[in-house]
Order: C-alpha cells, then structure tokens, then sequence
C-alpha cells in the first residue's frame, strides 16, 4: 500500500476574486449552461427545503468554475432540464461536498445520477484527514482559509435574497475547486484515485437506490413482535403511506406515523371501530388503512414477509471486535486513512462473526468489497486468525501497536 509521510498541508494557494453573477431569467440560464458546457469541471451545490413536502423543494443552485461564480434562482428561470444534463455527462467532472443531497436531486429530477461525481467529504477520508469533515473545517485544514456558514437554517424560499444569503450561497462553491485540486492530487501520490472513484460510485448508488419502497418498512422500529401476517400488514400499509405521500407531494410521516403502521398492525382491525381508538390517524385515511389491511390479511402466508430472527451472539463476539477495530484504527493512523470510513463496528461484526462460525469474510461487510478487500481486509483477517500479533509499543503515539508475524 502506498503511504505518505507527514500530515496534509497546502503552501502558496493562491486564490483569485472570480466574479460573481446571478442567473434569474430563462435566457441568462440558456447563456449560464453555453457557457459550463465549454468547462469540464465545475464545482456544484444546492440549497433547498425539504421539511415539509415528500419531494425536496430546490431554491438555489451553486455553481462554481476556474473562472467564475454562479448561482441559478430555480424559482424564476424555468426548468433546468439543460443544466442537469450538464451534471449528467461523464465527460464533466463535477466536485460536491457531501453530495449525497445533490445527488438525490440529479435523480429525482433526471432519473440519472451525476455521470462523473468527487466528493471532497470522501477524498478528504481516503488521504488521512477526519471523517466527515464540514465544508468550513475542510475548507480551513485544506487552504487556510476561515469562512463562516451563518445561514444554515435560513428560509430560502423567500426573495428578494438577503445579502447574506447571497455571500453565503457564493462561499458555498468558492473554494470547491481549489480543494477538489489540492485532494485529487494527493489521491495520486499515494495510488488512491482508483479508492476515490469507487467510494464516489457508492455513495452515488446509497445516495439514489433504485431500492422498491417496500424494503424501507424493515427499519421501522417495534417490527419484532410481530408475526408474519402482522409483517405483510406494515409492509402494504408502508407501500400505501408512500404512493399517497408521493401523489399529494407531503412527507410520510405527516400521513401516517412510523409507530402507527406498526399499531396498527399489531390490532389487525377488522372493522373502522377498531382503527377510531388509535390516536392520531385521520378520519378521512381510515377506510383506505382498512382497506390495505384486508388486502394484506388475503395474502397467502408464502407472500408474507419472513421474520428475521436476531442472532444470538457468543459473549467474546464483542471483545474480538473491539480488539480487531483497535486494529483497524492503527491500521489507518499508519497509512493515512479516517477509519471511520474504511469500516465501522457493523462492518468488523460481521467479519467476526462469519470467523466464529467458520465462514468466509461476509460478502455484505464493506470489508469485503473493492479496496478494502485488497489492501485492509488481510491485516485485519492476520490478526482474528492468529497469523499475526500485536503489543502496545508507544502509548504517546497515533499509531500505538507493533503488529508481528505469530
């Protein structure tokens, strides 16, 4: 594995005033998406409300070149079918800070997702800096620069917009590409573009699953209590809450709560009285639950959802993983990696528990997959089946362990 030596520091940026424009019209957005198709990098970010409807409502578009500043007023150009499909194009390298926003909006509103994406949330992981790290701090640790992020929680669907947004909105993109340069050629030197590209299509493919509504249901919370029947109850009631949140564009929670679909299904009402003594449905939704409900209860027990027993894990399981992401965490330290971003306690589980039943490392552990695979997953496999041993050599140090062949 290529390694680096020292801590990531930048010299001599220099950082010119671009000019700032304001693209408010149909026509000067025409002009905006001439002129980015002629620059194959640009940096992009958004601002929009999304408490109170079931689709984001976008207020601003950021977009940011070698040359120039731009933000885009989605409330008064129209619609930005020509930008998009700028985002869309492999060919444009487009640099966003914790995107996973931007690109649930580039699907939501292309049905594609941005065709050539960097993440300097991401990047910034892959060469040893924190993880995740907000744009200001990034911003600072990378170039030195101090920027203030005072309208985070601003109304930006009011206009006119203040001067303060304004400034804001532009800091937002200023620094994207100066950044996006100095971690991309890190990434090169120490042989990590090929990890970058990899993490960037992940976070792309979790940002904007293709994932059918009906598997959201399993996350909701007091699911294991319920019997199969039970089960298939949520999962159509799930299904319904999203197809009427979806036509009547309001958040899914404002048309049946999480804890109510499982209530609900825990009754197994058969008649509207039963649904009236549950507190907080709407008189008016409660013919269309029983409705669902009766559908459910028709299905036969094979198209019900399977219950998912919980393993019973052994006692040493969690001191095994302990040990192993204390070595996971000088693993990184030494080669310049957040550790929080090769793995988390999920992912070391996994790989501790398939060990303790004698099976190979689990495909579903990010373990196991890519980069990781390759030049994380060894180490960590060295150690859980004794190949290798550890001590702690030197307390003061971010790196602490000697790891040794057994």
């Amino acid at each position: 594995m290529s390694q680096a030596a020292g801590t990531f520091a930048l010299a001599g940026v220099n950082l010119p005033d671009l000019p700032e424009q304001i693209v408010t019209t149909p026509q000067e957005l025409a002009a905006c998406c001439e002129y980015l198709t002629g620059q194959r990098q640009f940096g992009f970010d958004t601002e929009f409300v999304g408490e109170d409807t079931y689709h984001p409502r976008l207020c601003l578009v950021q977009v940011a070149t070698n040359e120039r500043l731009i933000l885009i007023d989605p409330l008064t150009v129209g619609p930005l079918d020509a930008f998009w499909k700028l985002v869309v194009d492999p060919a444009n390298q487009v640099v966003v800070h914790a995107g996973r926003e931007e690109v649930r909006l580039c699907r939501l509103w292309t049905g594609s997702i941005p065709g050539n994406l960097f993440d300097l949330q991401i990047a910034a992981g892959l060469v040893g800096l924190a993880y995740p790290l907000g744009h200001a701090v990034l911003v600072n640790q990378v170039l030195g620069v101090q920027i203030t992020k005072g309208e985070t929680l601003t109304e930006w669907r009011d206009r006119p917009l203040t001067p303060q947004q304004i400034r804001y909105a532009f800091d937002d993109v200023r620094y994207l590409l100066p950044v996006w340069d100095a971690l991309a050629q890190r990434l090169g030197k120490l042989g990590r573009l090929d990890w970058a590209r990899e993490e960037f299509a992940r976070l792309a493919a979790v940002a904007a699953p293709e994932e059918p509504v009906a598997e959201k249901w399993r996350k909701l919370r007091g699911l294991g209590s319920l019997d199969r029947r039970r089960l298939a109850i949520v999962r159509e009631l799930s299904r319904w809450r999203e197809g009427v949140a979806a036509q009547t564009n309001r958040p899914a929670r404002t048309i049946v709560r999480d804890d109510l679909l499982v209530e609900i299904a825990r009754r197994n009402p058969t008649r509207e009285r039963d649904l009236s003594v549950i507190r907080g449905l709407r008189r008016r939704d409660v013919a269309a639950i029983l409705h669902v409900v009766q559908q459910a209860r028709g299905l036969a027990l094979e198209e019900c959802p399977k219950v998912i027993e919980r393993e019973q894990d052994q006692p040493q399981l969690a001191l095994i993983t302990n040990v192993l992401t204390a070595v996971q965490g000088d693993f990184c330290a030494r080669n310049h990696l957040a550790a929080n971003l090769v793995a988390n306690g999920q992912d070391v589980r996994l790989l501790v528990r398939a060990a303790m039943q004698g099976a190979a490392p689990p495909e579903d552990s990010l373990l196991s997959q890519g980069w990781r695979r390759q030049h994380v997953l060894p180490h960590l496999l060295a150690i859980l089946e004794g190949r290798s041993s550890l001590r702690i050599t030197d307390v003061g140090a971010e790196a602490p362990f000697t790891i040794t062949e057994a």
